[in-house]
């Protein structure tokens, strides 16, 4: 059996397509649908988009009085930089060779086990951007940023750093009594309702999509206030309140969707996370807001059909999976790598709001 047969980038791309998980989408790539660029630099034009302004009154024979235009900003940054490796040792080749005999149970094991090497890192990959959209989307105390640090490198990237979003799009509660986890004085839905009201009033435009965590959800579902309303639907008093009976009310009285997003992922240091956090909910339109902006890697762009030992394929739009033949010792490398950062034209379009 040779390694190379088995062990490339194309059959490592190919695995990686057709595993059954990946047919899982992240969520984020709904509001922040993949591109591609050249280069590390990423500039995008954030309009201030809000109602229209009446015209100023005129006299006959006037000169028209000059408008100043909607605040236009152009943002500008370095994309930053992503690559991990894993190695197939001499010792590891030594054991493929052993599995010559392809009616050994012991050879599927063996390949499974090289292949899941290698889909660890293509989503270890995938996790990033949908990292950075959610910190986006659950902005706590109004912060619009990303922030990761690890390995020594710190990048922090601020989306809002005049702060003019937060004034008009962001609200926290305060009161004890007001926040979703005072189940008994708690009113979720007359929350939702100001804010969607609020970001109306602000923008022009009506949030159709509400994102929050189960946590969050389940607030409203423990509310005396909503478990009262639906009640008061019913002609029955014995009525149980489910989490579809609770969504369903939601969504009629105000005209929305909510999306809980219960996904998960581990950190640098192996801690369990969610890609949303709880005590926030993100209210969008029923698009894209932005969008996932992949760079050209190295490997894609000094090594990709070089002529040379590296073989490197494109996956996800811009990961760049590279698989290396070290000659002495004979290793055969597999490299992922990816430039990604998510540009968020449509910020004026969300409101958030942080109920505890």
């Amino acid at each position: 059996m040779e390694l190379s047969k088995v062990f490339n980038s194309k059959e490592i791309a190919l695995n990686y397509t057709t595993a059954a998980s990946n047919n899982i989408p992240y969520i984020g790539s709904g509001f922040f649908p993949a591109q591609k660029k050249a280069g590390l630099d990423l500039k995008w034009i954030k309009g201030h988009n809000g109602l229209p302004v009446s015209l100023m009154p005129s006299t006959f024979d006037a000169k028209a009085t000059l408008r100043d235009r909607i605040g236009i900003q152009l943002k500008e940054t370095e994309m930053p930089f992503f690559r991990e490796a894993m190695l197939i040792k001499e010792a590891d080749r030594q054991e493929i060779m052993r599995v010559q005999d392809s009616f050994s149970p012991y050879a599927q094991q063996v390949l499974d086990r090289i292949f899941d090497d290698a889909n660890t890192l293509i989503s270890g990959a995938a996790v990033v951007p949908e990292r950075m959209i959610m910190q986006l989307l659950a902005p706590l105390n109004g912060d619009v940023k990303i922030a990761i640090n690890a390995n020594n490198v710190d990048y922090s990237y601020d989306y809002d750093s005049g702060g003019s979003w937060k004034q008009e799009h962001y609200a926290k509660i305060t009161s004890p009594s007001d926040k979703w986890t005072a189940f008994a004085t708690s009113d979720p839905i007359a929350d939702l309702e100001t804010a969607i009201e609020t970001q109306e009033g602000v923008s022009g435009n009506r949030p159709e999509i509400l994102l929050m965590s189960k946590t969050t959800f389940d607030y409203i579902k423990k509310s005396d206030n909503i478990k009262n309303y639906i009640l008061a639907q019913n002609a029955t008093a014995n009525v149980y309140i489910t989490a579809q009976k609770v969504r369903t009310f939601i969504e009629d009285e105000l005209g929305v969707k909510i999306v809980v997003y219960s996904k998960q992922f581990k950190d640098e240091s192996g801690t369990v996370r969610k890609f949303y956090p709880d005590n926030i909910v993100m209210m969008l339109p029923n698009s894209a807001v932005g969008s996932t902006w992949y760079g050209t890697t190295p490997e894609e762009a000094d090594l990709m059909g070089s002529g040379t030992d590296a073989d490197v394929s494109i996956v996800n739009t811009g990961v760049a999976v590279t698989v290396i033949t070290h000659k002495h010792p004979v290793n055969k490398e597999t490299i992922v790598s990816e430039i990604v950062l998510p540009s968020f034209e449509k910020l004026d379009f969300c409101y958030a709001l942080e109920v505890a």
